[in-house]
């Protein structure tokens, strides 16, 4: 079947390999002229290692990341280092730590000349399957696909077009991310540093160095010059405790990027429009509290293949077929995405509330929080498996081909099915 999957992030990477490895015809369409993968770091815990296993990217993944993380004493502390809560090791033993490019090169690495094509916008599709892309500046074509899979990003120009979009909303907050130009000794612990209306995260990555954001509340607004952003980070997290403040003096002030946190304003009612499909950010772009977004697109590339497999080496595929699949994705992925979004927000309220007396209540509810019921509520977030389907047979792919004009640098690696 040919497939078409708009936009070249986690998500539609993921999906992209993982129909590709079943035997379906698929193009990526980047609208940038490259693959840009952000400088920042992600979360993935063993939901997302079990999505990944299903897709064939287990090992590889594994080979670009550390279990070294889920060893870190971590949970949430007080800006002078006191922990108020650990998190028990076992509810965490899955997780790793990427650097946003290296996930991003590795991706790339497992897809089939040719597959990739930048510089191309999908600027309108036909829920049968027809989309019309945009090559250059006047212009543009059309192609026909079995399956549109809309995986473009939190401000998604398919959900708009259905015109059931709820819109996006800034959920009070914005962040700073960066990663340590070296290595920092963290002495075993991780984790977030609550304060009030703020709060420092650190994770190790495999090489030493440290990924963190500082969040803040504030108004919504714009991002400034790297001296600004890099000023603003010192004045609220510089007298913090330790590694904190070296945290921040060892990360360059142009590696620094700031981004309002933004999140869909409402419930979708359906993931899919005709042969067109939603999926990731596109579908349920969350807060990041719960560090699941990377994960839950992971699991949606993974659902859609999995489903997907027994017809998708086959020509001109039934669109009854389609249909009742795509029915199926939609039933399996919506329910859980849109709790977890819900159970991020609230977890982002808690996070920032206001004054001293709201501050010093939540830490004392942090405090006195079993470490069952810690284990209990990470348990049930990594509580996923991918649908049982059909087995088929995998096909080993190549190295991907080349955007045009240009494409991320790729590490060499050895492919695996």
């Amino acid at each position: 079947m040919k497939v078409a999957v708009v936009g070249a992030g986690i998500g539609g990477l993921c999906v992209a390999v993982g129909l590709q490895r079943n035997g379906a015809d698929v193009t990526v369409f980047e609208r940038s002229d490259r693959v840009r993968a952000g400088g920042s770091g992600l979360s993935i815990f063993g939901n997302g290692l079990r999505a990944l296993e299903s897709l064939g990217l287990r090992e590889q993944f594994e080979a670009i990341t550390s279990p070294e993380a889920a060893t870190y004493r971590s949970g949430q502390r007080r800006p002078d280092g006191r922990w108020l809560a650990t998190i028990p090791p076992d509810a965490v033993s899955d997780l790793r730590i990427v650097h946003r490019t290296d996930l991003h090169h590795m991706l790339l690495a497992q897809l089939q000349p040719g597959t990739l094509r930048c510089s191309m916008e999908v600027i309108g599709a036909h829920s049968d399957g027809i989309v019309r892309i945009r090559h250059t500046p006047g212009s543009a074509s059309e192609q026909d696909f079995d399956l549109v899979v809309a995986a473009d990003g939190l401000h998604s120009g398919f959900r708009a077009r259905w015109g059931r979009d709820p819109g996006v909303r800034y959920a009070g907050y914005s962040a700073w991310r960066g990663i340590t130009s070296t290595p920092v000794d963290l002495q075993g612990e991780a984790g977030e540093t609550w304060g009030e209306q703020m709060r420092f995260g650190v994770a190790p990555l495999a090489d030493g160095r440290v990924y963190w954001f500082g969040v803040a509340t504030m108004p919504r607004r714009r991002p400034l010059s790297a001296p600004y952003e890099y000023a603003e980070l010192n004045r609220m997290f510089g007298t913090w405790h330790s590694p904190i403040p070296e945290l921040i003096r060892t990360t360059e002030p142009e590696a620094v990027s700031f981004l309002p946190i933004d999140e869909l304003a409402g419930d979708l009612p359906s993931y899919r429009h005709g042969r067109c499909v939603l999926l990731g950010d596109a579908a349920h772009a969350m807060t990041p509290n719960l560090g699941q977004g990377g994960g839950q697109a992971m699991e949606d590339a993974a659902t859609l293949a999995a489903l997907l497999s027994p017809i998708a080496a086959g020509v001109n595929p039934d669109e009854r077929t389609i249909d009742s699949i795509l029915n199926s994705y939609d039933k399996a992925r919506r329910p859980r995405t849109q709790a977890l979004a819900r159970r991020s927000r609230r977890l982002g309220t808690l996070a920032h509330v206001r004054g001293r007396s709201r501050t010093a209540v939540r830490d004392l509810l942090l405090q006195t929080t079993p470490p069952s019921a810690l284990r209990s509520q990470l348990k049930r977030t990594q509580d996923w498996h991918p649908p049982e389907v059909a087995a088929v047979p995998r096909r080993m792919s190549s190295p991907s081909g080349r955007c045009e004009p240009a494409l991320l640098h790729r590490h060499k690696s050895r492919l695996g099915g």
